[in-house]
């Protein structure tokens, strides 16, 4: 067929956008917990048994064998003999492992896993301080340096604990690991706070962690210090030179422009967010607004992935998106789904899901091999060949990240509100939510992300009134609606498609999204991609690899091209790839971009010539 599409974009091959600096509206919903959905589909659902079958076992061997992660707690603890091993962050890797493995027990549960995890948990317990405090670096170091560099990562660490504590508690219902999170966040808030000391986290996360524990416990204290550490920043602190890397450079109410190390950033919005949620602080929401724009419209990668520079594993001026040299951790990727998760709660708007689906399907997802057991640190948009996944890392945080974002993945697919269900991804599963205090099962089919149809069952213990709000893509430019077969015209709001009518047992939604080949631009500030395109379907963006082109170095595209979409289920688990001819017959193959490097060694890149 004729090239279906060519579209010029101004925001980095994305959207422009325009967000209000006035409107606050609090117009709130509530996630679906993943506990309660049951991913039935062909495309996550291989991936999150992949994970719990080879990607978790692959974390504990490398934390428990490869590596001193787990030892390192028993030495601690008196339990064996030894020195500290590793680096001085290593124990959070153990811990976001553990919430991985809390998170896949949920949903599959593993005598054998459950047991391990209390044998790991035991030692942790030993290692713990009679004050609370609990790092093995210190601890095996010298104890007396403890709380005297901001930069070495205690917090983080406290932080990873708090959501691994509290997701296995709420796996298991056993609380030995929740009580050490919790006699380690008093640590610190006798510690730290008014007429205490003072102190700025190098790596923020703790302040989400803090309020994930307000909400576990609702102990009032944690929300407090978690909005005391936000505050300290940009009050000249912060006992390091460089104070844009660590976000210190203003108050963060005042903030308009992200800067520095990206994750970082991802962790601290993130958090703002979480206050801003419960305490409706409009300072905090504006600032989240600035940053949003700034981030979507100036520095982010039509990947999703965020995270320009190596050096600085993060941001520099607006516009510079090299492609080979690009840094996009894994990390961080992740961080712009839990971000964009937060604003979209804040402000129910589906911008922020199509960002933060653009990020989980691209930006993230290529951070693991299809194999489940070897992991990318950095996400380029090109290469020559040299960039590989590794089995793990010395700095392990995109592995254990990943390990514990792969099962939640069904946290992101529903939300509801007062008389309302969200569905913000299309993502085969089912879920049961009250809605005014009647239960209503939800079903949906779709083979999302190859086709855009999507199916959904609603079926409410009785007859009730409601509205259910689908997310409309920014991607999809044409689609049909019907309900129980018949055409559905749907007002629009804020990105989603209302459907407000009273529904009975059985009823029927047919939503059907075509996925047309688009031609994407750059916005043309970005120097890296002048004279370049890329291929977009849905929500995926597609790459061209050497193993598919004997003249990928002659690669163009041109406005007189045919592209064809084949789905091949022998090709990389199965996908749908695209054929771009010629009119002189050259054609070229594209592979979705999570899906690289997945075959033989070879080139890739994601930005090809144009050719008028």
């Amino acid at each position: 067929m004729k090239q279906l599409v060519f579209l010029p974009i101004f925001a980095l091959g994305i959207f422009s956008c325009n967000t209000s600096q006035t409107e606050i509206p609090f117009q709130k919903n509530e996630p679906v917990d993943f506990s309660k959905v049951k991913i039935k589909d062909s495309f996550w659902l291989p991936r999150i048994n992949k994970h719990a079958e080879t990607t978790l076992p692959a974390c504990i061997r490398q934390c428990e064998i490869e590596t001193q992660r787990i030892k390192n707690f028993a030495i601690a603890g008196g339990l064996e003999t030894g020195e500290f091993k590793g680096l001085v962050y290593d124990d959070s890797d153990l811990y976001k492992m553990i919430e991985g493995c809390a998170y896949s027990l949920m949903n599959h549960p593993n005598n054998g896993l459950e047991e391990k995890l209390d044998e790991i948990i035991a030692k942790i317990a030993s290692a713990q301080q009679k004050d609370g405090y609990l790092m093995t670096y210190f601890i095996l170091n010298d104890l007396n340096q403890r709380w005297t560099n901001m930069d070495k990562h205690e917090m983080y660490c406290c932080g990873h604990l708090i959501e691994a504590a509290i997701a296995y508690y709420n796996a298991t219902g056993k609380k030995t690991l929740l009580d050490i999170a919790i006699k380690y966040a008093d640590h610190i808030d006798k510690t730290f706070g008014e007429q205490k000391k003072k102190w700025v986290p190098g790596h923020q996360e703790i302040e989400l962690a803090l309020v994930k524990l307000y909400r576990a416990t609702k102990d009032q204290r944690y929300l407090h210090l978690s909005h005391w550490l936000l505050e300290q920043r940009g009050q000249n602190l912060g006992d390091w030179e460089n104070k844009d890397y660590y976000q210190d450079l203003k108050p963060v109410a005042q903030l308009s422009k992200i800067n520095g190390h990206a994750v970082r950033a991802m962790y601290m919005f993130t958090g703002m967010a979480d206050l801003a949620s419960i305490t409706e602080d409009t300072t905090y929401i504006q600032a989240l607004d600035r940053l949003w724009d700034d981030v979507v419209n100036t520095k982010m990668y039509i990947t999703g992935g965020i995270g320009s520079s190596r050096k600085n594993e993060g941001f520099t001026e607006d516009y510079d998106l090299p492609n080979a040299e690009a840094y996009c951790e894994t990390c961080a990727s992740v961080g712009m789904v839990f971000w964009n998760q937060r604003m979209n709660m804040l402000k129910g708007d589906s911008k922020y899901i199509d960002i933060l689906e653009k990020s989980m399907y691209n930006g993230a997802l290529a951070g693991i091999s299809l194999s489940a057991d070897h992991f990318f640190y950095v996400n380029p948009l090109e290469s020559d060949g040299s960039h590989h996944r590794k089995a793990w890392y010395g700095t392990a945080c995109c592995p254990s990240q990943i390990s514990r974002f792969l099962p939640s993945v069904g946290n992101y697919i529903y939300a509801t509100s007062s008389n309302a269900l969200w569905i913000n991804l299309y993502i085969g599963s089912t879920t049961t939510v009250n809605i005014n205090n009647i239960p209503v099962d939800i079903s949906q089919t779709t083979d999302y992300p190859w086709k855009g149809k999507v199916t959904l069952r609603v079926n409410p213990s009785q007859n009730q009134t409601f509205t259910i709000k689908l997310r409309l893509p920014g991607w999809c430019d044409k689609y049909t609606l019907a309900v129980n077969g018949k055409e559905y015209r749907a007002k629009q709001e804020r990105g989603y498609l209302l459907i407000e009518r009273s529904w009975n047992a059985n009823d029927s939604i047919t939503f059907d999204m075509p996925m047309p080949i688009k031609v994407m631009s750059a916005n043309p500030r970005v120097k890296a991609n002048i004279g370049k395109r890329c291929l977009q379907r849905g929500p995926l963006v597609y790459c061209m690899e050497e193993v598919d082109n004997p003249l990928y170095n002659k690669a163009t595209i041109s406005p007189s091209m045919d592209y064809k979409a084949t789905f091949t289920p022998q090709l990389l688990n199965g996908i749908i790839s695209i054929t771009a001819t010629a009119a002189d017959s050259t054609s070229y193959q594209f592979i979705p971009y999570y899906a690289w490097d997945n075959r033989f060694p070879g080139k890739m890149k994601v930005w090809i010539d144009y050719v008028e």
